[in-house]
């Protein structure tokens, strides 16, 4: 079985470097696409309300696109004269600027002023002191001409070209993006014209059988990139909202022209808002005299990026994207790396998409565990690692967390008995040391105590008494063999007396002969033996025959806790002395003992 598992792992780790590659070498196509591709899912919905208004397709496209760009060049062009104002403004400030270049230059005033001096000297008297003695001269006294030891660098100055090579120079970097501009908006086009029959192509492709994983997958990428886009926005537009109003206060000029460009310049993952805010800290810088308000200007920013990237976007983009936050740091890194500024902007999305994929197609599944948010391991496999890792006050975390939010039998059924079946299956396998085993039995033992504890505190807080059982005798528990049957018997016995019934659980000290002959059960008391899978069944099947040969009228509960088979043929493996009763939770043991349920929902509090 491990060669095929490890030729599969092959096989995927070289499709994924293959992909890589291809994302690499044919940047110049895949960039504009996917920003064709998102801009596409933005427009998407207001060419369906176009339709829905008895627009056929074409012209809805035609007319959103229309409509998009004339804003995009309204926008820029307004942004971009508020610049050119801002830059004709600067020469009014200059005295104030030279003054900043200087105090930055010379800082003659304060201990910071001291302190720089001391270093120019210092620095003067090292270079004095490695100063080499003096050049001899060009020309020596017999008349020979030698090379000096510092010769002057030759500058070569170009003739002054004519008007079309400024007018090449100046449009050469902006023929570029206006190329890719160009291709962005023709693949939009494209796309929301053809966006059905794209769509059924892909469906084609895929595979007719596989039409209703691709639907899923589609409309989950796709809900989850458009509420990504729709949440960018909105968290956008109130920074700059924020970013303007707090401006405007301090009295920095062009305030909103500001807001407008933290907001634009914030869909640059990481960048983006560094360079936003550096504009108007300049002007600042520039436009008053001391230090306070360009100080205030630093701290506004600040303020606002670290709220907004360490605390709203990652719940916000984290909850409704399904990425951890690690993931999109990492993965943003990454896209950066592949297709540099435009991959930066796109990390998100594709990020999304990467996810989406690997959820829905088994054997890409490591990419879901590896970006996505939720939780790859359960409470139980939680707290059995870190028992194993002896980290005991990590471990009651995890109890502690899932018994916030569940009752103590949930706890005990969904979290505590997995554990001890996991280190039940280590143990036989002789993969658990002593010396982890006993750290989890006695960690395990310690929680039970502070459980049953707290449970009888806050049972004791409510002011009222435990609910009457309806089971009129005793329940004797007993371990099976081992330790771990053990603890779950306790878990049964501590249930039992919380819900008012007398229960008594004996340790493993000595033979089930000897228990069996220590006790004298009454009419109406039940005997409960619990044992813990994988090994659980020869060992309760002893116990169970001691118990039927001494006290044959007896009723006898048998819980293999946690076992997932069929439990009528697991109980005639009892023959032919069959329990009256076979369970597999401790909700079922409560249950056949009459309690009632209330008593099987008791909350502990913290």
């Amino acid at each position: 079985m491990s060669l095929p598992r490890r030729s599969s792992g092959i096989r995927v780790a070289a499709i994924l470097i293959g992909v890589i590659g291809v994302l690499y070498l044919a940047r110049d196509i895949f960039i504009p696409l996917s920003f064709a591709i998102t801009l596409a899912l933005v427009l998407s919905p207001a060419v369906d309300w176009l339709q829905k208004l008895r627009l056929s397709r074409f012209p809805a496209v035609l007319l959103v696109m229309l409509a998009s760009v004339t804003m995009a060049t309204g926008i820029s062009y307004v942004i971009f004269n508020q610049l050119l104002e801002v830059v004709n403004d600067l020469p009014s400030y200059r005295e104030n600027i030279h003054n900043k270049i200087r105090a930055f230059r010379t800082p003659n005033k304060g201990a910071l002023g001291r302190a720089a001096q001391s270093v120019q000297e210092l620095g003067k008297e090292l270079a004095t002191a490695q100063e080499a003695p003096a050049q001899p001269s060009t020309v020596e006294r017999s008349g020979r001409i030698t090379t000096p030891a510092n010769p002057v660098p030759v500058q070569v100055i170009e003739a002054p070209a004519n008007g079309l090579v400024y007018i090449r120079d100046f449009m050469r970097p902006i023929l570029g993006p206006l190329a890719m501009l160009t291709i962005v908006l023709v693949f939009t086009i494209f796309l929301l014209v053809e966006e059905a029959d794209l769509r059924n192509r892909l469906f084609r492709l895929a595979g007719l059988n596989r039409v209703n994983v691709m639907t899923q997958a589609l409309d989950d990428a796709t809900h989850r990139v458009s509420r990504y886009l729709m949440l960018q926005f909105l968290v956008n537009a109130g920074f700059g909202f924020l970013c303007g109003i707090g401006l405007y206060m301090m009295g920095v000029p062009y305030a909103a022209l500001w807001g407008s460009v933290a907001a634009l310049f914030r869909t640059v993952p990481y960048v983006g808002s560094v360079f936003a805010g550096s504009l108007p800290l300049l002007l600042s810088l520039a436009v008053f005299d001391g230090w306070r308000l360009p100080l205030l200007v630093f701290l506004l920013f600040t303020t606002l990026e670290l709220v907004t990237g360490n605390l709203l976007e990652p719940w916000l983009y984290g909850v409704h994207t399904g990425i951890s936050s690690l993931a999109l740091l990492l993965t943003t890194v990454f896209w950066a790396t592949l297709w540099g500024p435009a991959g930066l902007i796109l990390s998100t999305p594709l990020t999304v998409c990467v996810v989406v994929l690997g959820r829905h197609v088994p054997h890409l599944s490591f990419l879901h565990i590896l970006l996505g948010d939720e939780p790859v391991l359960a409470a139980e496999a939680r707290l059995y690692q870190r028992l194993l890792a002896m980290d005991e006050q990590e471990a009651r975390t995890v109890a502690e967390e899932y018994l916030s939010k569940h009752s103590l039998l949930q706890l005990y059924d969904a979290v505590i008995l997995p554990t001890l079946s996991m280190a039940e299956l280590d143990r036989h396998k002789g993969a658990l040391d002593p010396e982890r085993e006993e750290f989890l039995f006695i960690s395990l033992r310690e929680m039970l105590a502070e459980f049953s504890e707290k449970a009888q505190n806050a049972t004791s807080d409510h002011g009222g008494e435990p609910p009457p059982t309806v089971v009129p005798g005793r329940v004797l528990c007993f371990p099976a063999h081992d330790e771990a049957d053990e603890i779950a018997t306790a878990m049964l016995s501590q249930l039992l007396e919380q819900a008012g019934c007398a229960a008594i659980s004996f340790p493993l000290g000595s033979s089930p002969q000897t228990m069996v002959g220590l006790i004298e059960p009454g009419a109406n008391d039940v005997f409960c033996i619990s044992a813990i899978p994988p090994f659980a069944f020869s060992h309760a099947r002893t116990v169970n025959q001691l118990l039927h040969a001494k006290f044959p009228q007896t009723r006898i509960l048998i819980g293999v806790w946690g076992f997932n088979g069929e439990r009528g043929r697991a109980a005639q493996r009892f023959r032919p002395w069959p329990p009256a009763k076979f369970v597999t939770t401790l909700s079922d043991a409560l249950v056949y003992l009459g309690v009632p349920a209330s008593a099987e929902k008791v909350e502990i509090e913290g």
